[in-house]
């Protein structure tokens, strides 16, 4: 029989060690972000990867997110041209993800797409779990997928005995996922209006 997830208070100074030691074991861990509770995994770890998509039954055609803790750590995951890197340095760390042209590191750790998803957030916690990692990690939000996603702590519960960790981090202070902008290549295109105005984004454009 599974044990329960470990389940850690925001609040705990030690939490993001925690947090990052279990992801650094393969683990698969559950973390409050600025939008909603999201799963994370190491980026370079395959089986916790599919592990995450058996969670939320989801399609393997559909792709993850990368989140990283700055711009430095993910060029050589993705190309970014010098209008996205412009894009990129005014909106993050925010609520906007954007999809770039994967490198051939990219590739591999993708599985062969094209392109892939980046976000930097802006949410301490996370921001120094990422810095303790010193490396990416795959998230996606925590639901079932076509179901609503977690914005709370109770809406995580469900997965209590299928992750290895869960932070406790209250409400999410927007409830509402992020807006996802493809930037591989011009015109770009919104694939989804999120917490972050799209309007907002293409006026700056």
């Amino acid at each position: 029989m599974r044990k329960q997830a470990e389940i850690v208070s925001i609040k705990s100074k030690d939490a993001y060690k925690r947090a990052a030691g279990m992801i650094k074991k393969g683990g698969i861990i559950i973390v409050p972000t600025e939008t909603v509770y999201g799963f994370a995994a190491n980026a370079f770890n395959v089986y916790a990867q599919r592990k995450i998509y058996k969670l939320k039954k989801r399609s393997e055609k559909k792709p993850l997110v990368i989140m990283a803790c700055d711009i430095e750590s993910i060029k050589s995951l993705v190309e970014i041209s010098p209008k996205a890197l412009k894009l990129a340095e005014r909106f993050w760390p925010g609520q906007l993800t954007l999809v770039f042209p994967s490198t051939e590191l990219g590739k591999i750790l993708s599985g062969g797409r094209e392109t892939l998803g980046i976000r930097i957030p802006d949410n301490k916690f996370v921001l120094k779990l990422l810095r303790e990692l010193t490396s990416p990690i795959w998230t996606t939000s925590v639901n079932i997928s076509s179901k609503k996603s977690a914005k709370t702590f109770e809406e995580t519960l469900p997965f209590l005995k299928s992750v290895d960790l869960i932070v406790d981090g209250g409400q999410c202070k927007y409830s509402f996922e992020s807006t996802v902008i493809d930037v591989s290549q011009f015109p770009y295109v919104v694939i989804r209006e999120g917490c972050l105005d799209k309007k907002e984004v293409l006026k700056y454009i």
